[in-house]
């Protein structure tokens, strides 16, 4: 029978699914004085020092480079974000169990979140109102010259205006090692290219945003057959103030 792990990224104690496919994993502990007891990214060969610009990048490449996922499938969810099922109750919400997520993925090769639908802009614009643009640029500029192959999927996606987001998944441990080839070439790259030292705490975070639309470039490229799978968020989240941001953003922006 087919298995799976599951990274739960974490920065913070918390309640976590009390099932071994789920492996909670504390990021960015090489930054930090608190430990968690569970498994940290700081270990063997790492970026956990990269975890605030990189965010919960730094767990799926410790897991990638240190040949953790020796299972049929791999995935990464958050403490507070999960893929929705009927089996596990956590914290009044009900999330997908080992069996629930492998027979969704049956027949495909990766489970993702839900996309969201920006409505009034584009991908591109919208990265371009809530970010820096001349990041999203460079990213452009490395596809062109090392992934040309994926120059025409890269601007299918930023002209569109849905995507797949939080950087969670659930696909073959095979795609996983090829998706982090990809990723992290481009990335580590663009790393060399930016100074992020000016950028406040949130905008620091830049490699985390990219790699949400990143990952669906990669999708759309390799022609993956994907399911979308509801996503539960474990804490309060208000799309009121996230819809007031986007419009703001829209017609403010930075």
């Amino acid at each position: 029978m087919a298995n799976l792990k599951i990274l739960v990224a974490a920065h913070k104690e918390y309640i976590f699914p009390n099932e071994k496919c789920y492996i909670p994993i504390q990021v960015g502990k090489a930054l930090q004085h608190n430990n968690l007891g569970i498994q940290g990214d700081n270990e063997g060969l790492n970026i956990s020092t990269k975890n605030q610009t990189f965010c919960e990048l730094t767990a799926i490449y410790w897991a990638w480079k240190n040949n953790f996922i020796n299972t049929d499938y791999a995935g990464l969810v958050h403490y507070r974000r999960y893929f929705s099922g009927n089996s596990i109750l956590l914290k009044g919400k009900r999330v997908a169990s080992e069996n629930e997520l492998l027979k969704a993925i049956d027949g495909y090769d990766c489970l993702v979140p839900k996309k969201r639908n920006y409505y009034i802009e584009t991908v591109y614009s919208h990265y371009r109102n809530a970010h820096y643009e001349k990041d999203i640029k460079l990213v452009k500029y490395i596809i062109e010259q090392d992934f040309p192959d994926y120059v025409s999927s890269f601007n299918k996606i930023m002209n569109g205006k849905k995507l797949h987001l939080f950087n969670m998944f659930v696909m073959k441990t095979e795609l996983f090692n090829s998706y982090c080839e990809w990723i992290f070439h481009i990335l580590f790259k663009l790393d060399n290219q930016i100074d992020v030292s000016n950028y406040d705490t949130y905008q620091k975070r830049v490699f985390g945003f990219l790699a949400e639309r990143l990952f669906n470039v990669w999708l759309l490229k390799n022609q993956l057959k994907v399911k979308e799978v509801k996503i539960v968020n474990i804490e309060k989240e208000n799309l009121f103030f996230k819809a007031i941001g986007l419009l703001k953003r829209k017609f403010f922006s930075r």
